[in-house]
């Protein structure tokens, strides 16, 4: 019977580093699963980044018109929005995303 090899951290070798488990079936579904994350986060990113530079060029283009810096009910609709979709975890991410456009108030 071959001896039992473990990694620097104590774990056997056939684990993938950071999944927390030996399991060989169930580490590399957690892999896969994390890929998709991943290329979810990045496209989180890329969205948060656009909506934001989106959000400054409507602010930009009102208060050059002579228009106020924001608009209260619009922040009100997106914060319902969130909200409504996600509880109060959305309340939080509608504030950042609003914030992002803006600036803080």
């Amino acid at each position: 019977m071959a001896p039992d090899r473990t990694g620097a951290a104590g774990t056997p070798d056939s684990a993938k580093p950071g999944t927390g488990t030996t399991e060989p079936m169930a580490a590399a579904r957690i892999v896969e699963i994390r890929t998709r994350i991943d290329e979810i986060d990045r496209t989180l990113i890329e969205l948060w980044q656009e909506r934001a530079e989106l959000s400054r060029e409507v602010g930009a283009t009102r208060m050059a018109s002579g228009g106020t810096r924001l608009v209260l009910s619009r922040e009100q609709e997106i914060l319902e929005r969130f909200r409504s979709a996600l509880g109060a975890d959305g309340t939080q991410l509608a504030l950042l995303l609003l914030r992002a456009g803006r600036g803080p108030l």
